[in-house]
């Protein structure tokens, strides 16, 4: 019997759990190695102090020991998988839940009381990380569809354009509805990704403000892209008088690492390069004030060594501003509908790389 006894203070002595004991007066007399663990109080900061210190506040032990002798919550002398908080030393608090029972002399007088606490936070979290799975599920239906006939009706309005416009320069209206395909395409990556995560039970956290953590909804390939390092400081100057494609080629950009300034129009464009030295210019073909064209000649004749790369949305040329800039030596074209990323960084690349040769070589 004395054997049994042994192996059970000992199973006691290392369980994972917080067992604490005390005496009648409240004062701690045992203190296990889970308690340790969790809390991070050693024996000799313990044993011997008030129980009351393990808690938030005294009147949370309080509460504690009254429910112990409230017969509704496990019978009358005990309480089962009662819900509390400890307090860590850190001053951290951890929500439990104690199985405790009184202790009671010979005489029948009460002698101190155990206790029994399981650590919620996991268990918590797995709870959270279940509702989450729900709620990921219910949203990926509510919003796929809405969003399946939100690119159906771009297609439609698309159709509607080319029909309408027939010869006319529609290249703006055309990169706006290009912008919101990719929208709709960054949210439905995400509904993809909050599934993928709710079914794992796993996430990550990034900073957001301060101290403040938000949740990490990137794709895994998107945060393992490999920056060129060809491309890291290189100076842009993208010109675009759609602000949001404009705004959209900085952001790849400057993922890429380059530094990257924009302009609305040529003029504004002109003025920024009296300004900075850049690497290059990405410069849109039909433009107010000052298209493509015009605007590549003044640079031609300014900065002859400055490569330039023209975009358009239309294989189309028909006020011949490509075909004009070919003429006086323009060399990179990218036809966006959208600008795939891989092709801008090769296209501004072999620009870059090619008039550095040209220029080494005179």
């Amino acid at each position: 019997m004395s054997l049994m006894k042994a192996r059970l203070e000992q199973l006691i002595a290392h369980s994972s759990d917080i067992v604490v004991a005390t005496d009648f007066k409240g004062i701690v007399i045992y203190y296990n190695d889970g308690a340790e663990a969790i809390l991070g109080y050693k024996p000799d900061e313990v044993l011997g102090s008030f129980v009351g210190n393990l808690y938030p506040s005294v009147e949370e032990a309080k509460r504690v020991m009254a429910a112990m002798r409230d017969p509704e919550n496990g019978g009358e002398g005990s309480v089962q998988t009662f819900r509390t908080q400890f307090q860590t030393k850190e001053g951290i608090q951890i929500p439990v839940a104690i199985s405790g029972t009184l202790i009671f002399g010979e005489e029948g007088d009460e002698d101190g009381t155990i206790g029994f606490a399981k650590d919620l936070r996991e268990i918590l979290r797995k709870d959270q990380l279940a509702v989450l799975g729900e709620v990921a599920v219910g949203l990926s239906h509510e919003i796929n569809n809405p969003l399946a006939v939100i690119v159906n009706q771009a297609e439609l309005l698309e159709r509607d354009l080319e029909s309408l416009a027939g010869e006319t320069d529609s290249s703006v209206e055309t990169e706006r509805i290009d912008a919101i395909r990719r929208e709709i395409g960054r949210v439905s990556e995400i509904l993809t990704r909050l599934g993928e995560m709710a079914l794992a039970e796993n996430y990550e956290t990034v900073n957001y403000i301060g101290p403040a953590r938000m949740i990490d909804l990137r794709s895994a390939e998107a945060k393992s892209v490999k920056v060129d390092e060809r491309l890291v400081g290189l100076r842009v100057l993208v010109v675009d008088d759609d602000l949001g494609i404009a705004q959209s080629l900085r952001e790849v950009l400057e993922g890429d690492g380059c530094v990257v300034r924009t302009a609305s129009d040529g003029a504004q464009a002109l003025k920024l390069l009296s300004e900075i030295e850049f690497d290059i210019i990405l410069s849109d073909v039909v433009m107010p004030n000052m298209d493509g064209y015009e605007l590549f000649k003044v640079v031609q004749n300014r900065y002859p060594h400055l490569p330039m790369l023209m975009m358009t949305a239309f294989h189309y040329d028909k006020d011949h501003i490509i075909k004009r800039s070919r003429m006086r030596g323009l060399e990179g074209v990218i036809f966006k509908k959208p600008v795939d990323p891989d092709r801008l960084r090769k296209a501004i690349l072999e620009a870059v790389e090619d008039h550095r040769k040209k220029t080494s070589s005179h």
